[in-house]
């Protein structure tokens, strides 16, 4: 590990309370998102509804009706200040010994649910605009992921165009389309071809655009973030690849963010395998097998999957990103030394250096030589 350029390939930002003040169009400034403090909290409101969890999203119109307390922290001066100060963002992850950092919101994750498709293209370009300054202050080492409403194809490609001018590398887009919008549609062919002709990978970051508590009984801690989250990476990769989408675009990256890296394995394999046994049915025919296509174009990313790594030569390492969810609670952050230590026992050195930072900075656009002058002290 002390020889490898670190890159978390899944950091987050923590969105401050003024983050979209005197940033979104004169019509829509009563309804951004903003914080109220209670008795029992910080709450996020966007649109007069507390947030952050939405039953049904865009599909049924249903209001924000499960709030949870703003994240990681109940109150936001609880909140690290890395996470919403560049400045602090390093020197906290130069305590991991991190290089570099791909980003992605806290709160922007939920709104993803908002209903009204205008108002919430109003909030993600707002959003674009603080994240792309945040960036700024650092920009070889801080790369901003745009949040995109796709499901306004023109709209989305006028927001990927500008999103490429302020800086940022990569898209994110919902893992939860509505039924209509599902990802194998021709409706999004255009968005397809600028995400390709601007170079921008597209990211879909685990729970984003759905409901992902399926259980709300005992167990649910678990079984929710395995099946209603990690899940979300086959879904998403498997219509993209089966759905023709990246035979058509070969140059298209796509990456899954927060779903782990276990089920890679089993779904190149399978999916190879029922294509062929269905040869006669399947739609459309692919110029490469699926698993062909998903090596050459997609990655997940993790923070802890020992399985996912003893599966590399399988899945291919250029598939596999590592991540320390900086600063959220289920991330390896400050530990990441020695989870890192623990995971890749054995693995040959050029393959760790290219799953914990080679592959984020081919996919994203770190400049490997730029980063190795920065002097960071590695911990032990």
């Amino acid at each position: 590990m002390a020889e490898a350029l670190i890159i978390s390939s899944d950091s987050h930002v923590v969105e401050p309370p003024d983050t979209w003040k005197g940033r979104l169009p004169g019509k829509y400034a009563d309804r951004a998102p903003h914080v109220v403090s209670d008795d029992d909290g910080d709450w996020w409101f966007v649109d007069g509804v507390r947030t952050n969890s939405f039953q049904g999203g865009a599909q049924t119109g249903k209001r924000f009706d499960r709030p949870e307390e703003l994240r990681p922290a109940g109150r936001f001066a609880d909140v690290r200040r890395g996470a919403y100060d560049p400045e602090e963002f390093l020197a906290d992850n130069e305590l991991d010994g991190v290089w570099g950092s791909v980003l992605y919101p806290t709160e922007g994750l939920s709104l993803y649910q908002v209903p009204d498709g205008e108002l919430l293209a109003a909030i993600f370009g707002g959003y674009n605009d603080w994240l792309a300054e945040f960036c700024r202050y650092a920009p070889t080492r801080l790369k901003g992921i745009a949040t995109i409403h796709v499901e306004d194809v023109p709209g989305a490609v006028a927001e990927l165009t500008r999103a490429r001018k302020l800086g940022l590398v990569g898209a994110m887009i919902t893992v939860g389309p509505t039924e209509a919008m599902s990802y194998d549609r021709p409706e999004y062919e255009p968005f397809w071809a600028a995400a390709q002709e601007l170079g921008l990978p597209l990211t879909f970051h685990s729970g984003t655009g759905h409901e992902p508590r399926v259980v709300r009984g005992p167990g649910g801690a678990v079984v929710n973030y395995l099946m209603g989250a990690q899940l979300d990476g086959p879904m998403v990769i498997l219509t993209m690849a089966a759905g023709g989408a990246l035979d058509r675009f070969p140059e298209l990256k796509v990456v899954t963010v927060e779903t782990g890296a276990s089920w890679l394995a089993w779904i190149m394999t399978q999916a190879d395998a029922i294509y062929a046994d269905h040869s006669m049915w399947a739609n459309p025919k692919l110029s490469l097998k699926p698993s062909e296509l998903i090596q050459r174009q997609c990655s997940a990313t993790f923070m802890y999957d020992p399985v996912a790594i003893n599966n590399r030569q399988t899945t291919g390492i250029e598939t596999l990103m590592w991540g320390n969810d900086y600063p959220h609670p289920e991330g390896t952050w400050p530990e990441s030394q020695s989870v890192n230590a623990d995971q890749f026992d054995g693995v040959d050195p050029a393959e760790v250096a290219a799953i914990v930072g080679g592959n984020a900075a081919r996919v994203f656009g770190f400049d490997l030589d730029q980063l190795a002058k920065v002097r960071i002290p590695v911990p032990a």
